[in-house]
C-alpha cells in the first residue's frame, strides 16, 4: 500500500497493489469522493499527473486513465497545460452519485448476509442497530 502525502492537507491516498482493483480504478475512486464530499472544491486542480505518479510510484499513464475516467463522468475538465480541475457539482448529481453508493454498498451486505445465512429480519436488525449506534455517537 502506498500513501500520498502530497494529496492536500492531512490526507492519504490509498493504493492497495494485490486488491484485484486496479489502481486506477482506486484514484479515481478516491478522487470522486473526495469531490462528491466536498473536499475539492469547483474549479479546483486536482495534483498534477506527473507529481501523483511520483508520489505513488507508479506509472504516468495509469494516473492520466484515473484523470480521464474522472473527466468522462463530468467530475473534473482538463486545462490544456494546467491539469484537471473540477467542475461544479449539480446537487441532483451529487445526490444520484450517493444513492447509487447507497445502493452498492446494501448490494454487497445482503450478498454477504446471505452467504453468512442471516435472514432478511437479522440483517435488518443489523442496520437499524448499527444506523442507532452512529447516532448516538
Amino acid at each position: 500500500m502506498h500513501n500520498l502525502k502530497a494529496l492536500k492537507a492531512g490526507e492519504q491516498m490509498r493504493i492497495l497493489q494485490n486488491s484485484g482493483e486496479p489502481i486506477y480504478q482506486q484514484i479515481a475512486e478516491q478522487f470522486r469522493t473526495d469531490i462528491l464530499a466536498g473536499r475539492y472544491k469547483q474549479g479546483e486542480y486536482l495534483p498534477s499527473i506527473r507529481g501523483l505518479a511520483r508520489e505513488l510510484k507508479i506509472s504516468v499513464i495509469t494516473t492520466m486513465k484515473a484523470y480521464e475516467q474522472l473527466e468522462a463522468e463530468g467530475l473534473v475538465t482538463a486545462a490544456q497545460g494546467k491539469g484537471f480541475y473540477v467542475n461544479a457539482q449539480d446537487s441532483e448529481m451529487l445526490r444520484e452519485q450517493h444513492l447509487r453508493k447507497v445502493e452498492d454498498a446494501l448490494t454487497e451486505a445482503m450478498a454477504a448476509a446471505e452467504i453468512a445465512g442471516m435472514s432478511d429480519r437479522e440483517l435488518m436488525d443489523t442496520l437499524k442497530a448499527l444506523m442507532d449506534i452512529r447516532k448516538n455517537e
